[in-house]
């Protein structure tokens, strides 16, 4: 972790009241919590030797994802020697076309380089659903369905089933191997100057107490909090068009599942850039821009 830049207790010889710098004066502690609520002013970076390639929410887009494999593959191989790491933010499944191809690519990968990955929210929705009947409902509202067929489950026997039905259609059909590597993913990873989550973090917490809950789903406060989180902040969850470059963190889920377009923010040293799997009217491509 890189500690938040050493302050020096605040002294103002010339103003008589406040005697002796006295650390309990009331304007003091305004300016200490101003300067606390400030946003880490230093350029943050990865550790000398090391790259690393975050990837956002995938939602099942085999096709994107595929390309964004080969698209980081070449770029690692142009730039040098490094030790290379690969880090998915989580929502590999749900809401697009091919989550059962998606894991499966995952895992292949993780076999032949460093890849980790961060467990999202609908991980553990889909994790939950095959226990609980309630989460279930939930998780096939909001994009379930696609991922359950895309396992071999046929479609007529979805339709007809109730959910204790799709309960043992799903306990039936997806394999363990799968269930088992999902049950695997992390909560959060930290690189040098970097942190990266799937959702975000609750502000003002300690990482060793934020809630697994908040990792997951927040938005609010995260989101608008301008302050020092230790660490610039990596995350996915909330879709936006365009990568949100902000001081104190960088979003980049941009709803791949959606919107065509699945976003891998790269960094090395101080040097970020950023690779977009893009689908523009069928055909998918892959291209590299650099960003601040």
């Amino acid at each position: 972790m890189s500690a938040t830049p050493h302050r020096q207790r605040l002294c103002l010889p010339d103003a008589p009241s406040i005697p002796q710098c006295n650390a309990d004066a009331p304007m003091l502690k305004s300016l200490r919590r101003l300067f606390a609520s400030e946003p880490a002013r230093a350029t943050a970076a990865i550790p000398p030797g090391e790259r690393v390639y975050a990837v956002g929410d995938i939602h099942g887009r085999l096709d994107l994802f595929a390309e964004m494999i080969a698209a980081i593959e070449r770029d690692d191989s142009v730039r040098g020697s490094a030790r290379s790491t690969v880090i998915l933010l989580g929502d590999l499944v749900d809401r697009g076309p091919d989550s059962a191809g998606v894991v499966a690519a995952a895992r292949s990968w993780q076999q032949n380089r460093q890849v980790r990955i961060i467990a999202g929210n609908h991980e553990e929705m889909f994790l939950r659903a095959l226990r609980k009947e309630e989460v279930l409902r939930t998780f096939l509202r909001h994009g379930g369905r696609e991922t359950l067929l895309s396992y071999p489950i046929p479609p007529q026997a979805y339709a007809e089933a109730d959910f204790a039905g799709v309960q043992d259609l799903m306990r039936a059909t997806i394999p363990l191997e799968d269930i088992a590597f999902m049950e695997g993913f992390e909560q959060m990873i930290a690189i040098g100057d970097y942190l990266f989550v799937h959702a975000g973090i609750l502000p003002e917490v300690p990482l060793d107490a934020q809630r697994t809950t908040d990792l997951r789903w927040i938005r609010e406060p995260f989101l608008s909090f301008p302050g020092n989180h230790g660490y610039v902040v990596v995350h996915g969850h909330t879709i936006t068009e365009e990568p949100q470059v902000r001081p104190n963190r960088i979003g980049i889920d941009t709803g791949a599942f959606a919107s065509g377009r699945l976003t891998a923010l790269c960094l090395e040293g101080t040097e970020r850039w950023l690779i977009e799997a893009r689908e523009d009217e069928g055909a998918i491509s892959a291209h590299t821009r650099s960003i601040a």
